[in-house]
């Protein structure tokens, strides 16, 4: 019995310590852990916190009753505010109250004076009409103004219309009409010294297969008027002398071309009877070597039946002519179309003759034939499959600075 209660007085022992341990290993890990956390918690940092923790926790409310108190002052002043906006509002009723008397002052003023209102608003359009009417007439001055100093910058003033062009050296008068069914473009040209006449080759070279339009030359060249040229390049042989240069001087037997000399004047000439190099030393400028010679001494010098090669009697033309010093005539026809027919040799010699020219020179036509003035083709060039374009060529006449 002894050794039973021994046993069971061991056992309850055991169980008592066994359950002491677990006590003290339960608060070691498991409650210092649980600890750890929830102090994390703001509910329970007062409770735990040390005394310097708490003494900011102590500032922080009395400087929370500092803000109240602040609070409850600007609350005050925001009512004083506000009682100041309420008199403010009342000042202001006051003062619309005023303005609407004022505004119906106005009206049994404007009421009673409607005349006068009429009249006001007709004098404000009649200085605004006045107004624009100066503007217009400043810009109108200032854009005349712009244009005469530019003329005055090249030194002339001109005067240009669709087929007029007037300055103190060159004028320049289109004439369009229709004769032998065909239209006719004719240029009367004088100038005040021979420089103005001149002559420009394809690119600025000499040479085989270097070919523009007449157009392009033009502007290149800065032309007022210009006609296509004799076509030199599609020849292997005849005189070529351009603006007073000799570039060719093999001669074509019983081959008439024209001569300008410096001074201006024209001249028939036979490349059998006389060299290249003799004509630049009397003084030639510029020869021409197409042909043939349509007017020479006042009188026509074709045929009626004389053709240039194998050309139809009726093409499109391009001839230049002399009527008095100084004073030129350049012509170009339609031709080759339904609208105009083209001309014969006679008949362009006999418009030259008829309009003037003392001499006159058939210069190379077809679907060459190109008159360009101002920067625009004035006539139709027969060139192209459909008629409507120029034809490239080797050189131009014409007149410019």
């Amino acid at each position: 019995m002894k050794n039973i209660k021994s046993r069971i007085f061991g056992f309850l022992y055991a169980l008592a310590l066994t359950a002491f341990t677990g006590y003290v290993l339960l608060d070691t890990f498991v409650i210092e852990r649980v600890y750890t956390v929830v102090a994390a918690s703001p509910r329970t940092i007062a409770a735990e916190a040390p005394e310097k923790t708490k003494g900011a926790l102590q500032a922080s409310a009395e400087n929370q009753s500092a803000n109240d108190a602040a609070g409850l002052e600007f609350e005050e002043n925001q009512k004083a505010d506000g009682a100041a906006d309420l008199a403010s509002a009342e000042n202001q009723s006051t003062n619309d109250a005023a303005g609407l008397e004022s505004a119906e002052n106005q009206r049994a003023d404007d009421a009673a004076n409607p005349e006068s209102a009429k009249n006001q608003t007709a004098a404000t359009d009649s200085a605004l009409s006045t107004a624009q009417n100066q503007n217009t007439a400043e810009s109108q001055a200032a854009e005349a103004t712009e244009d005469q100093n530019t003329a005055e910058s090249e030194g002339r003033s001109s005067f240009i219309t669709d087929l007029t062009y007037e300055d103190e050296n060159i004028s320049v008068v289109i004439r369009e009409f229709r004769e032998y069914d065909t239209t006719i473009y004719a240029a009367d040209v004088r100038v005040s010294s021979p420089e103005y006449l001149k002559t420009a080759l394809a690119k600025g070279a000499y040479g085989r297969n270097i070919t523009q339009t007449t157009s392009e030359m033009a502007a290149e060249n800065g032309a007022i008027l210009a006609v296509n040229g004799d076509y030199y390049g599609a020849q292997e042989r005849g005189y070529v002398l351009r603006n007073g240069q000799l570039l060719r001087n093999t001669a074509v037997e019983d081959k008439e071309d024209l001569v300008i000399f410096q001074d201006g004047s024209f001249s028939i000439i036979n490349e059998s009877e006389v060299s290249a190099e003799a004509l630049l030393d009397a003084g030639a400028q510029q020869i021409l070597s197409f042909g043939p010679a349509l007017v020479a001494d006042g009188g026509i010098a074709v045929s009626e039946t004389e053709e240039v090669g194998r050309a139809k009697a009726s093409n499109p033309r391009t001839a230049i002519g002399i009527i008095d010093e100084l004073h030129y005539l350049f012509v170009v026809s339609d031709g080759r179309t339904d609208e105009s027919a083209g001309l014969s040799l006679y008949q362009l010699a006999k418009l030259m003759e008829e309009m003037g020219a003392k001499t006159a020179y058939n210069l190379d036509g077809g679907g060459s034939s190109s008159l360009v003035f101002n920067g625009e083709v004035i006539n139709n060039p027969a060139s192209g499959r459909n008629h409507s374009k120029e034809r490239s060529v080797s050189d131009i006449v014409y007149i410019g600075y």
